[in-house]
């Protein structure tokens, strides 16, 4: 005795309409942005507003990241001119000042007020006899730059309005 298979589903070959099956498959089905069959893998387009905020993301936290360093350096560069400025100020008020000797680069020299008015000195504070110091406040010490502005070394806190 043999067993009956169950039969499936009969396909009447002579109702295939090969031009219109032809017309829902594809020649190169790998090449297709979604999915062909059941059982191919899911294809889901992109999000592009989460791929536009993550760009903008990006870009802002490098953009900033670079435009603190642009203004830390301009910082620097202002802090720079300024300190130039103040030498400059300083170095006119030191050649008004009465000097009487030719000061060399490099070289150590005192600003006093005498009477309301500057002068240049080779002589220290701490150099002075007791007579003369009475007359003199000193006002600050300054080292002579090659490119003949003064830097002040010392400034004085018992002068307070000085205007260096």
């Amino acid at each position: 005795m043999q067993e009956e298979k169950p039969k499936g589903r009969e396909i009447d070959v002579d109702k295939i309409d090969l031009d219109r099956m032809r017309e829902k498959t594809a020649d190169n089905p790998g090449l297709l942005p979604y999915a062909h069959t059941s059982g191919s893998a899911v294809v889901r387009p992109e999000d592009m507003n989460r791929t536009v905020a993550r760009s903008l993301s990006a870009m802002d936290q490098q953009t900033g990241m670079q435009m603190d360093q642009i203004m830390t350096q301009m910082k620097l560069l202002a802090d720079q001119a300024k300190a130039i400025q103040n030498r400059k100020l300083i170095s006119e008020r030191i050649y008004r000042a009465d000097l009487r000797f030719e000061p060399l680069i490099g070289h150590i020299y005192y600003l006093y007020q005498k009477n309301g008015k500057d002068l240049v000195s080779l002589v220290a504070p701490s150099e002075w006899g007791r007579s003369a110091r009475k007359n003199l406040d000193w006002v600050a010490s300054l080292r002579l730059l090659a490119d003949h502005t003064w830097e002040v070394l010392d400034l004085s806190e018992e002068i307070p309005d000085i205007e260096i």
